[in-house]
């Protein structure tokens, strides 16, 4: 069949990339970037930083692969990316995933990836032969950097990809408006094969990139790099891992590949992949871990009267203006006021989001003893949140509010002022009639909160606390976990990240004690998905790396990935997951009806809670059934670990094909 070359996906990779860049540079306002031609710029370093630096903002907020930082929009910011996981849960909640509705797209799904991609292969292709021939002006370590910069924004691409898509095309050059050269680049590479070529390019990348420092860390350096291809080849080496079997792992029998007339020949050993790639994860985590150190945590769980900054340091990294000086975020966004580069987190964080943790989260949190919930004489109930938080890991104290806590203490506020004291949080705001201002689950994150009151006196995009984007913390966990699967046993190095990411919790150190008293039913029980991989639950000490890790990275959108790599979501084919939040109906609905606050739960469209006979947690996607389809809890289908190729691409591209249990003409997944 000939190719259309205008319909198809891959003739987004056709000509010059960076079209529709916008910046004050004088550089870039010289004439558009589509009109000139190579030997036009990339002559000085600096017109080549300042390609890279136009990409910063949506390279970062279109990549699966890096958490979304605080957007300019009118939302929580970078918690809201704990979404559609057993952490989070926001407004309707998403329909396509869990109510079985998401359908193949019947135009194109990868077009917009590879317009990511050809941005980059057309500056690589542009300067790399300027940078041999030595006609570009300036430094060698600054040309190195940008450069380096543009290899690691090319395998952030890919890697977005990969996790969306599985086996991908690998496109290196900008191709030229040829049928024959599109037709061939037109096939799908093997998942482990990709996986190889971005650890590739990010090789190439931290061996050109200045050290952690460069730039106050507001450019991509060489740690950022090394803590970027642990996280790839964690994850790719999990997901070949628990997803053998199924169809989405080259060399599997039902792996549609093997059909394909150019994967014919190949073998796979894809245990031997496996092993590569958690070894690459482990040596470039223990490469950040071994130079970077933990923020101090100093245990103060809130700031008294008049206190705005310098009341927890632990706290702080998500929670001032500038982190030039927190050696453990690698990467962060700065935002400033004056040049209208700000966001919403502080004041949504202060009056509700239409959003909430689940219980199941809470849950998680081991006491300060090292103990589970279920095997801790420390663990007081949770008729109340500050129960809940008492004598727990201090990421669950601080991170989470309770009743108890300090939502202000700047006198700028006039209640504050007025008493000349702190405003405690209360209660949560579960019946609030206006719903953008509502605490759905009840369990409001306090993560990223500001209490700097310039920052939140209104809903107008006040916020320029600034935001991490790479945490060395993530090294130390990624190094541990990739340890286990590859050893199945936790080396000197795994043990000394691990007790100092408890210490810092403010939680007894010694894991084993955890690992002994964990009940796997029980834990099951609280409905953590990460208790399972496949049909299968993990062993204790597995799951309690896992538990470090969800703990850790509360509010800062790692759990969907996880979920994926870890295939968590078959626990769902047997059972929906049904989101759950505070317990309401012990005492904690006195709360409200005591001060005139009307409970509705009577089960019909006017209600604002779910009812008492339906157990004592807030359900709230339960509260009525009428148009409701998640009213029964999650559903999940096997199609879904990985995004379908739409159809228009698959009619025009013979070389590729459609992912395991997705229909090649449109509509719903078929399991």
């Amino acid at each position: 069949m000939k190719i259309n070359i205008k319909q198809l996906c891959l003739y987004s990779l056709v000509g010059l990339g960076g079209a529709g860049m916008t910046s004050c540079n004088d550089f870039l306002d010289r004439e558009p970037i589509t009109s000139v031609t190579p030997n036009s710029y990339f002559t000085v370093a600096d017109q080549i930083g300042a390609y890279v630096i136009n990409y910063y903002n949506s390279s970062l907020v279109n990549s699966r692969g890096v958490p979304l930082y605080h957007q300019q929009a009118w939302n929580e910011g970078l918690g809201i990316n704990d979404n559609n996981t057993d952490n989070f849960v926001q407004g309707a909640g998403s329909l396509s995933y869990f109510a079985n509705t998401w359908q193949v797209p019947s135009n194109q799904n990868l077009k917009s990836t590879y317009s990511v991609i050809r941005t980059w292969n057309y500056l690589i292709n542009t300067v790399e032969p300027k940078i041999a021939e030595g006609s570009i002006q300036g430094t060698t370590e600054t040309i190195n950097q940008y450069l380096g910069e543009a290899y690691f924004f090319r395998a952030m691409a890919y890697f977005n990809a990969l996790a969306t898509f599985g086996d991908l095309p690998i496109i290196t050059e900008v191709l030229p408006d040829d049928d024959a050269v599109l037709q061939e680049q037109s096939i799908r590479s093997p998942r482990n094969e990709v996986a190889r070529f971005i650890l590739e390019d990010l090789d190439k990348a931290i061996s050109l990139l200045q050290e952690t420092g460069y730039a106050n860390n507001q450019r991509i350096n060489k740690q950022a790099a090394q803590l970027f291809k642990s996280r790839v080849a964690l994850y790719e080496g999990t997901f070949e891992k628990y997803h053998q079997g199924t169809g989405r792992v080259p060399g599997d029998e039902n792996w549609p590949g093997k059909n394909m007339s150019y994967n014919q020949g190949k073998t796979f050993d894809i245990h031997a992949e496996i092993d590569f790639f958690l070894g690459e994860a482990m040596s470039a985590a223990s490469a950040v871990a071994d130079k970077i150190s933990l923020t101090d945590n100093n245990h103060v769980m809130n700031p008294e009267y008049g206190q705005i900054y310098g009341w927890n340091p632990y706290f702080e990294m998500f929670s001032q203006p500038s982190l030039a000086n927190v050696p453990e975020v690698l990467l962060w966004k700065q935002y400033n006021k004056s040049l209208s580069i700000t966001h919403d987190a502080p004041n949504r964080l202060q009056v509700g989001d239409d959003s909430g943790l689940m219980h199941s989260f809470i849950t998680a949190f081991l006491c300060k003893d090292g103990l589970p919930i279920y095997a801790s004489p420390l663990y007081k109930g949770d008729v109340s949140i500050d129960d809940e938080k008492t004598d727990r890991d201090e990421r669950l104290r601080l991170f989470v509010w309770g009743e108890s806590d300090v939502l202000k203490s700047d006198p700028a506020q006039a209640e504050v002022a007025q008493t000349g004291n702190v405003v405690l949080f209360g209660k949560p705001l579960v019946t609030n009639a206006e719903q953008q201002n509502r605490d759905i689950t009840g369990y409001r994150q306090r993560k990223h909160y500001t209490y700097d009151y310039a920052q939140k006196s209104s809903d107008e995009l006040l916020g320029t606390n600034a935001c991490p984007i790479f945490r060395a913390a993530e090294a130390y966990l990624n190094y541990m976990e990739a340890c286990y699967e590859k050893n199945r046993s936790l080396d000197n190095k795994a043990q000394g990240y691990w007790r100092a990411l408890r210490t810092r919790a403010g939680v007894d150190a010694d894991f084993n004690k955890t690992i002994h008293a964990t009940d796997m039913s029980k834990e099951a029980a609280l409905d953590d998905l990460g208790v399972w991989s496949g049909s299968n639950m993990v062993d204790a000490t597995l799951y309690n790396i896992r538990r470090e890790r969800r703990c850790e990275f509360l509010g800062e959108g790692m759990r969907w990935d996880d979920l994926i790599r870890w295939r968590s979501w078959d626990r769902v084919f047997t059972k929906p997951f049904v989101p759950k939040g505070i317990n309401l109906w012990d005492e904690a609905y006195k709360n409200y009806t005591e001060s005139g606050e009307e409970i509705v739960a009577d089960g019909t469209i006017t209600s604002n809670v779910s009812q008492k006979s339906q157990g004592k947690y807030l359900l709230p996607y339960a509260i009525y059934k009428t148009n409701n389809q998640l009213y029964d809890g999650y559903t999940w289908r096997k199609a879904f670990y990985l995004s379908p190729i739409g159809v228009e691409e698959l009619q025009l591209a013979s070389g590729l094909y459609q992912n395991p249990y997705w229909p090649t003409d449109g509509g719903l997944s078929l399991e």
